[in-house]
């Protein structure tokens, strides 16, 4: 039980250390990214467009974040980035279903 804030933690390269407050329980977060659904942490880095509707249904690249890609999982999505090196649209339309 934290009181107040986050719990202490230190970082060490990919690996943050966290100590419970109440019972100095220590335990460590591996910030190495995982595939969710086969496991393998042999993914592809790519830019991932994040859209908003400026006006109407016109949409416009507010910013773009990076995902990570599972070669096994989605190989359509690794070879479409590494074809056209534009970052991928998102997985939601704002503006899908207005006419």
């Amino acid at each position: 039980m934290w009181l107040r804030g986050a719990p202490p933690r230190e970082r060490d390269d990919d690996v943050i250390r966290i100590t419970c407050e109440a019972c100095d329980l220590t335990w460590d977060r591996d910030l190495t990214p995982r595939c969710p659904t086969c496991g393998t942490t042999d993914l592809r880095p790519a830019a991932q467009a994040v859209w908003e509707k400026s006006r109407g249904s016109q949409l416009s690249i507010v910013s773009v974040t990076t995902v990570h890609l599972c070669p096994v999982c989605e190989p359509e999505r690794v070879q479409r980035v590494r074809e056209s090196n534009t970052p991928l649209p998102p997985p939601d339309n704002p503006a899908g279903g207005m006419k």
